[in-house]
C-alpha cells in the first residue's frame, strides 16, 4: 500500500518557496533585493517611529500594530518592484547569464539599485521631518519642476555627507553579497521551481492589487501612525497614480439637485440674490454704500503662520514690524488657510475657491477665463497685476495669472537684484520692483489692484547680509520669519512715501502655515494665519473674531471698496454676511473638510467620513457622532466646486 505524506501547511510552504529561492543562484539575487529592501524600510519606520515618540506625536503602545501593518505595505511594495526583476533573471537564457561580461554588468547595476534604496530612506527621512508625512501629492509635484527642486534640496540639506555614508553603506552591502553577485555559478535550481516561483509572485501581486488599498494604513485615529505604517514608494505611486482623480469615483457625493440645493442654502446671505433658472451658484452682490475706487495690494506672505507673529500670541519677537501694523489695521484673529501649499492660498485669495483634491486649479488643465477677483477689479477699471519674485512657470502661475486677467510680472521682468536664491529674488528686491510697477501705474492713471507672491521665508533660508538678527544662511524658520517681516518694513517705509499709499488698501495675508505637523488628519492648528487690513486713511483699526478663511478675503475687500458685482465665489464677505456654524473649507493630501470653529466635518478619499469635536485651548481633536446634515453640506460645496470647475462653468454666464 503507498504511504502518502500528509499534506503541508501554509508557512510550511512558504518556507519551502523561500528556501526554494535562496538556494537557486539565479532567484538568490531576487531574494537578496527583497530581503535588503525589507531591513531598509524597516530601519527607516523604526526611526521615524522613534523620532514621532521623541515629538509626542506617536507612543511605544502604537509600534507592535504601526510595524506589522508596515510590513506588509512593505512586502507588497516589494514584490512590484522586483518583479520585472525576478522574471528577467528566470527567462534569460544560460548562456548570457553565465558570460563574465553579464556578471559585472548584473553588479554594477545591483549596486546601483542597492545605492538607491539605502538612499531613499535618507530622503524619506528628510522629507518626513519637513511634511510629516510619506511620500505624497508634494513628492510628485516636486518632480515636475527638478531644477528648483534640487538645488534647492542641495542648498537645505547636508546632501554631500549624506551621499557619502551612502556610497559607504552601499560598498558594505555589496562586499557581503560578492560571492552571489560575482562568484562562479554552479547552475543549482531548476526551471521549473523558477517559474512556479514566478506563479506565486504574480498571485501576490495580484491579491494585493485587489485587496490592498492605501486605507488599510489607516487603522489608527493618529494620522502620524497611520503615516508610519506606510511604506514610502507605496505611498508615491498611489498620488501619482490618482493625481488626476475622478473626483466622483473616490469622493462622497449627492444627488446633484440635491447638491444645488445645499450649496445654494449655504451660500445664500441678505446681500445677493440667485439669479432664477438655474442650479449655477451665480448671484449678484449689492453694495451699501457708493463705490470707493481704492487701490487693492495683497502681500501674499510664503509660509507665514500666526504661530510666528507676536500679533497673534508669539513671545519671540519675530515680527516686530507686522505687530505694530496690527495696532493701525483690522486684525483677523480667526484666519486659516485653505490648504498646506502656495498654489492652494492662490486659488483661495485670487478665485475664492475651495481646495479640491487632488490638484489646485493652479495648475489644472482648463483653467483660462474663470471667475475670480480680476474679473470683478477690471470691470471696475482696475490694472490687475500678479508680481512674483521667481519664475513664474514653476506652478504654473504665469498661465494661470496671465490667462484670468492679470499682467504677470516675474522675475523675468525685475531689475537686477541684490540677491537671489534658487526660489527667487529677495523679498526686498521683490518689493522695490513692484513699487516701481505701481509707480507707472500710478504715472498712467490706472488704479492699482495687485497680488504680490514671496519667496524669502522658504528653504534653503538664505538672505541678504546685513539684517540684524538675520544670519546669511543656518538661521532656518525663525530667521525666514524675521526677514520677511523686516521687508515688509521696507516695503512700507518706500510705499508711504508715494503718491498713491493714501488711497490704497493693503492686504497682508499668508498663503500658508510654515509646515503640518499633528496627529490628526487634518491638523487644524497648523492651518492659522495672520491676516490683516491696512488702510490708515479709511479703515480704523480693529479686531474681527469672525472665522474666517483665504476665501473671504476677496469678497470682504470688495465689501469694503462697496462694489456691485455679479459672483461665482464660495466665501463671503466676513463684515456682512458670517452667520453662526458657517464652516470654511480645509484640505490635507487627500482629505477635505469643513470646519465651523468647533466642529470638523471631514471627507476621507475613498468615500469615507467623518466629524472630530476641536478643542482650541488644547488643540486636540475627539471623534464624535456624525451630524449627517451638516456632513452633506461638506459634500455638496466640494463636489459642486468640482463639477463646476470640471464643467468649465466657475465663471458668470454673458446673458447676465
Amino acid at each position: 500500500m503507498t504511504r502518502q505524506n500528509p499534506p503541508q501547511s501554509i508557512p510550511r510552504r512558504a518556507c519551502v518557496v523561500v528556501a526554494n529561492i535562496f538556494s537557486d543562484d539565479r532567484l538568490r539575487l531576487w531574494g537578496l533585493l527583497v530581503v535588503l529592501y525589507l531591513c531598509v524600510s524597516t530601519l527607516t519606520r523604526v526611526v521615524l517611529a522613534g523620532v514621532a515618540i521623541a515629538q509626542g506625536q506617536a507612543s511605544l503602545g502604537n509600534v507592535p500594530a504601526m510595524m506589522a501593518v508596515g510590513l506588509l505595505f512593505d512586502i507588497v511594495t516589494a514584490l512590484n518592484l522586483f518583479a520585472l526583476f525576478a522574471l528577467y533573471l528566470v527567462v534569460l537564457p544560460k548562456r548570457i547569464y553565465n558570460s563574465r561580461w553579464h556578471r559585472w554588468l548584473l553588479a554594477s547595476l545591483f549596486s546601483l539599485v542597492v545605492f538607491g534604496l539605502i538612499y531613499l530612506g535618507a530622503v524619506e527621512y528628510f522629507f518626513f521631518d519637513e511634511f510629516n508625512s510619506r511620500f505624497n501629492f508634494v513628492a510628485v509635484e516636486y518632480l515636475i519642476y527638478p531644477h528648483e527642486v534640487f538645488v534647492n534640496i542641495w542648498q537645505s540639506y547636508p546632501v554631500a555627507r549624506v551621499l557619502l555614508a551612502v556610497l559607504a553603506l552601499t560598498a558594505l552591502a555589496i562586499w557581503l553579497m560578492r560571492k552571489p553577485l560575482l562568484g562562479e555559478h554552479k547552475g543549482s535550481g531548476s526551471t521549473r521551481a523558477r517559474f512556479a516561483v514566478l506563479a506565486i509572485l504574480a498571485a501576490g501581486i495580484a491579491l494585493s492589487q485587489m485587496t490592498l488599498n492605501v486605507n488599510a494604513s489607516r487603522y489608527s485615529e493618529n494620522r502620524v501612525v497611520n503615516e508610519l505604517a506606510l511604506n514610502g514608494i507605496y505611498s508615491f505611486f498611489n498620488a501619482a497614480l490618482n493625481s488626476d482623480l475622478d473626483y466622483a469615483a473616490y469622493y462622497l457625493t449627492l444627488p446633484d439637485d440635491e447638491a444645488d440645493q445645499r450649496v445654494r442654502k449655504v451660500l445664500t446671505t441678505p446681500h445677493s440674490t440667485f439669479f432664477p433658472g438655474t442650479d449655477h451658484i451665480e448671484r449678484h452682490v449689492v453694495a451699501d454704500g457708493k463705490p470707493k475706487y481704492l487701490n487693492v495690494v495683497v502681500l501674499l506672505e510664503e509660509s507665514l503662520g500666526a504661530e510666528f507673529v507676536g500679533a497673534y500670541g508669539d513671545k519671540r519677537g519675530l515680527t516686530p514690524v507686522l505687530d505694530n501694523l496690527a495696532k493701525e489695521s483690522v486684525l483677523f484673529t480667526r484666519a486659516y488657510a485653505t490648504g498646506t501649499r502656495t498654489v492652494r492660498g492662490m486659488e483661495a485669495v485670487s478665485a475664492s475657491f475651495p481646495p479640491v483634491p487632488a490638484e489646485s486649479i493652479v495648475k489644472r488643465p482648463h483653467n483660462e477665463g474663470m471667475f475670480n477677483w480680476s474679473t470683478v477689479m477690471a470691470k471696475n477699471g482696475y490694472v490687475p497685476t500678479f508680481i512674483y519674485g521667481g519664475f513664474g512657470t514653476f506652478d504654473n502661475m504665469n498661465y494661470f495669472f496671465g490667462s484670468n486677467g492679470y499682467r504677470v510680472v516675474d522675475r523675468t521682468d525685475l531689475d537686477a537684484p541684490h540677491f537671489a536664491n534658487i526660489w527667487g529674488v529677495s523679498d526686498e528686491d521683490l518689493f522695490r520692483n513692484a513699487v516701481r510697477v505701481f509707480d507707472e501705474q500710478h504715472g498712467r492713471g490706472e488704479k492699482i489692484y495687485s497680488i504680490i507672491m514671496t519667496t524669502s521665508n522658504h528653504k534653503p533660508y538664505t538672505f541678504p547680509a546685513g539684517v540684524e538678527g538675520v544670519p546669511v544662511k543656518g538661521g532656518g524658520r525663525d530667521a525666514g520669519v524675521r526677514y520677511s517681516d523686516y521687508a515688509i518694513g521696507k516695503f512700507f517705509e518706500m510705499a508711504k512715501a508715494k503718491a498713491w499709499f493714501d488711497d490704497t488698501l493693503f492686504v497682508i495675508v499668508a498663503d500658508h502655515g510654515a509646515r503640518v505637523y499633528g496627529r490628526e488628519d487634518i491638523p487644524v492648528r497648523t492651518y492659522e494665519i495672520p491676516l490683516l487690513l491696512y488702510s490708515p486713511k479709511h479703515l480704523k483699526p480693529g479686531r474681527v473674531e469672525t472665522l474666517t478663511s483665504q476665501i473671504d478675503v476677496a469678497p470682504t475687500v470688495l465689501g469694503i471698496l462697496d462694489f456691485n458685482y455679479d459672483s461665482t465665489f464660495f466665501g463671503i464677505d466676513v463684515f456682512k454676511d458670517s452667520h453662526p456654524g458657517r464652516g470654511i473649507p480645509l484640505n490635507h493630501n487627500r482629505d477635505i473638510a469643513l470646519f465651523d470653529g468647533s466642529n470638523l466635518f471631514e471627507i476621507g478619499f475613498r468615500k469615507t467620513s467623518a466629524q472630530n469635536l476641536y478643542d482650541p485651548v488644547t488643540h486636540r481633536q475627539t471623534s464624535v457622532t456624525v451630524d449627517s446634515e451638516r456632513t452633506k453640506d461638506t459634500i455638496a460645496i466640494f463636489q459642486k466646486a468640482f463639477e463646476l470647475y470640471s464643467g468649465r462653468r466657475y465663471r458668470i454666464a454673458e446673458r447676465h
